[in-house]
């Protein structure tokens, strides 16, 4: 038999599929192991527990949007709704905390593969004109950009343009999945639960606790 390949290709002289928690710290992404290509991400956008008593979802944050953006090719897209976990381990649970409940039913609903190009397509295209637009700026300045380590300079972070892009594609994901909690029942939600404003205003700022609209959100 042929040998095996390696499972990461000069993992130590190779950066090109890292990530880092802290600016210091490295770690391979998925995608630099072999056996793991073309497997499963799961990824909770909301980014903290929370858990409102009409199981309303929280804004998204934006790092899904740049994994829609910029991954290549785009990859399928599979909207799930996870309804019952907060009965097993809710944050306003006395001692002993730790005990998950026992007796409680979860419920897991699988979406239909999203039509990535249809939802996504466009603004792929407009990233990607986005993008051009800030290295043709950054040749003609001079400055050297990293183009390949997946680093945003300070207009694709910040820009008024990259901004309102990456909150699109949050808000078109976010949508996806409104598709499959209402599949359980549960009434449209109102669109401003999908705000970031929203949630400052209801003192949402804070890192865990009770909030004012009776939802309890923690760290995860």
């Amino acid at each position: 038999m042929p040998p095996k390949s390696p499972d990461i290709i000069d993992p130590f002289s190779s950066n090109t599929l890292t990530y880092t928690t802290t600016g210091t710290d490295v770690f391979h992404a998925p995608s630099a192991y072999l056996s793991r290509r073309h497997s499963w991400v799961h990824i909770f956008p909301e980014g903290r527990v929370h858990q409102h008593p009409k199981k309303s979802l929280r804004y998204f944050k934006w790092g899904v949007s740049r994994l829609i953006l910029e991954s290549e090719p785009l990859p399928d897209i599979i909207p799930i709704f996870i309804d019952g976990n907060q009965g097993v381990m809710h944050e306003s649970r006395p001692w002993p905390r730790f005990v998950p409940r026992a007796g409680k039913n979860i419920r897991i609903a699988f979406g239909e593969k999203v039509d990535g190009e249809k939802i996504f397509g466009d603004l792929r295209v407009r990233w990607k004109l986005i993008v051009k637009k800030h290295k043709q700026e950054h040749i003609r300045r001079g400055v050297p950009v990293d183009w390949e380590m997946g680093e945003l300079t300070e207009g694709l972070k910040y820009g008024k343009e990259a901004v309102a892009l990456r909150m699109e594609v949050t808000d078109r994901v976010r949508q996806e999945v409104l598709k499959v909690r209402k599949s359980l029942g549960y009434p449209d939600e109102d669109p401003k639960q999908g705000l970031v404003e929203t949630w400052i205003e209801e003192g949402q700022s804070k890192e865990k606790g009770k909030m004012k609209d009776g939802s309890w959100i923690g760290n995860t």
